[in-house]
């Protein structure tokens, strides 16, 4: 799985990852330098990776969608329509 998520990354392709999926996305290597959230349980674990910790609901960086918890997948599937659709 982490070799998937690092592969799509590096082909640019979308990304999403929501709750405690960050911990994939730290295992495949992609979230150093970015914008990352997900549930506060990961959170210093994101930062440890050399990601920077946004609470918000949801947004993109880049090919990525982030969004925090259970509670935000209506705001997670925007960004990540929004992302599929081009906008």
């Amino acid at each position: 799985m982490t070799d998937l998520v690092r592969q799509m990354d590096l082909a640019d392709k979308p990304i999403g990852i929501i709750c405690h999926g960050g911990l994939v996305a730290i295992s495949a290597g992609i979230v150093k330098g970015c914008r990352a959230t997900g549930s506060l349980g990961i959170k210093d674990d994101l930062v440890n990776a050399g990601a920077t910790w946004v609470d918000e609901a949801a947004f993109r960086e880049e090919n990525l969608v982030w969004g925090r918890v259970v509670a935000d997948i209506p705001a997670f599937c925007r960004e990540l329509i929004s992302l599929l659709v081009g906008n």
